[in-house]
């Protein structure tokens, strides 16, 4: 993909946040020769998943709790370019009806953008922590991530993934479901156990076929688990099946979450330990596992080393791309051409349409060399089909947000240019229509998919101007005929296109 120009220096600063269900965590680091060194840590307990109504909308004080725990993490991210910075939201931003009034409120707050991004992504991410703080051994892994609205299993082997799965469990949803007047029993530990296995019986196949030799727990519940057992002399090797049968039963004997007293264990991840340790139980019976080890790194340290691939042209998202032109079969060389001239024309008026030129070059290169996916399917509404491949796939590396401005994008791109598809995006994101105009232009311009001569551009708030060399549209009429009836497409959606006159 053509890069934008970067004035960056040889040494930055790059910060991750992970907005979890049960806690938000922030890494800063800087970068010396290409590696990361670690200078900043901030963690807080904000428990924005407890505060999921049973309409799944989120509840004000959970809000504001996030909001103020954003505030102080801004006073550190704040002044950072925001290609420095990548902020990702988790499984209860995934499924509340209102998180994208939230969503606006906790950029305020920070800053910086937010992104939302699927529980694939968010296992591959774990993994990628994970994998990173272990080095590069060849031992099969097993990765747990037990946070507090999901729990993302991977298995993995030296940096990649090999399978991922993220289930809708995780310890604040279970101690709610299961624990949520704060009484345990016995009975009721076993029926959190139950719900976990069920969640559980869709992979435990798949995942003990493929195989792994250690198991790793990451994030706050095994780690929590971890210090538990050795504190109180259950083990002193990780979490083993033995020792965690002594902490269930130790649980199950307090009689409420209130009275819970064990060494290493805090009043705040009290609250939620019962679900967790539970999970975890399950996972251990479901996958029949002996012993996990635990890891210091997990979501917000794979973030991080995502975004240094970023800032060192070693984007996962260009690797997805690539894959997915593969896997549909799109011509490269026209994906190409077409690619070529939509950055050829971004610069020319990306200050009078006010464009972020980084981010429009990024999507105008992916969208570009995507937009013909959707033919591998039917020729006939290629463009809807393209639209829903990219909204619906897993696609490594990309954010929800990203993955919908890009489905827009292809959607947009033939045919009727439909101005109510931009209202169904976030406010930050609508000027994604006017490249969605750039990316049908230089389709049109390649319909005969060869060459074309440089063309220029000049844009006003809702029209663009488009010159040729003299004589070369008279002598394409083909293209004449087609630049008309784009300008009538156009001209519906509220946007005008002027196109030379024929002779000047």
């Amino acid at each position: 993909m053509t890069q934008a120009p970067s004035n960056r220096p040889a040494t930055q600063t790059l910060a991750a946040i992970d907005l979890g269900s049960n806690s938000f965590h922030m890494v800063v680091a800087r970068v010396v020769d290409g590696q990361l060194v670690l200078v900043d840590r901030m963690k807080e307990m904000v428990q924005l998943g407890a505060g999921l109504d049973s309409a799944r909308r989120l509840a004000a004080d959970a809000q504001l709790r996030a909001l103020a725990c954003l505030e102080r993490m801004g006073q550190r991210v704040r002044a950072l370019p925001q290609e420095c910075v990548r902020v990702v939201g988790t499984n209860t931003l995934r499924v509340a009806r209102n998180a994208e009034e939230f969503l606006e409120k906790a950029e305020q707050a920070l800053g910086q953008p937010i992104e939302i991004i699927s529980g694939i992504e968010e296992a591959r991410l774990i993994y990628s922590g994970v994998a990173h703080g272990l080095g590069p051994k060849d031992e099969r892994r097993l990765v747990v991530d037990i946070g507090g609205g999901s729990t993302e299993l991977v298995i993995g082997q030296h940096f990649e993934p090999l399978d991922l799965e993220s289930l809708y469990i995780g310890c604040v949803t279970l101690t709610k479901r299961h624990f949520d007047d704060g009484k345990i029993t016995p009975k009721r530990f076993r029926r959190a156990e139950v719900t976990a296995l069920q969640e559980l019986e869709r992979v435990e196949k798949r995942f003990r076929r493929l195989g792994w030799q250690v198991a790793i727990g990451a994030s706050g519940t095994a780690r929590t688990v971890a210090r538990v057992v050795r504190e109180a002399g259950f083990s002193q090797r990780g979490i083993t099946r033995a020792s965690l049968k002594k902490l269930r039963a130790e649980i199950a004997d307090a009689g409420a979450i209130d009275r819970l007293k064990l060494p290493g264990l805090s009043q705040s991840r009290a609250a939620v330990f019962p679900g967790g340790v539970a999970v975890l139980s399950a996972i251990f019976e479901s996958l029949e596992i002996d012993e996990m080890a635990v890891s210091d790194s997990a979501l917000r340290e794979g973030v991080l080393n995502d975004l240094l691939g970023r800032v060192l042209h070693k984007d996962v998202r260009s690797a997805t791309v690539d894959a997915l032109m593969e896997r549909y079969h799109v011509d490269k060389e026209q994906a190409q051409r077409v690619e070529a001239t939509l950055l050829h024309l971004l610069p020319q008026v990306a200050d009078v349409w006010r464009l972020p030129l980084q981010r429009s070059v990024e999507l105008g290169s992916w969208a570009a060399r995507l937009h013909e996916i959707g033919l591998d399917i039917a020729h006939s509404h290629y463009h809807k089909h393209g639209a829903y491949v990219l909204e619906n796939s897993d696609m490594p590396g990309f954010s929800r947000q990203e993955q919908r401005m890009l489905a827009v994008l292809v959607r947009a791109h033939r045919r009727k240019f439909p101005g109510s598809l931009w209202k169904t995006l976030p406010a930050s994101a609508r000027r994604v229509e006017q490249v969605a105009v750039l990316l049908r232009l230089a389709v049109l311009l390649h319909r005969s998919r060869t060459g074309v001569p440089e063309v220029s551009v000049v844009g006003a708030r809702r029209s663009l101007e488009v010159r040729f060399p003299p004589g070369w549209l008279e002598a394409h009429p083909l293209t004449q005929a087609d630049l008309q009836e784009e300008a009538a497409f156009l001209q519906a959606g509220d946007f005008e296109l002027e196109l030379p006159a024929l002779g000047a």
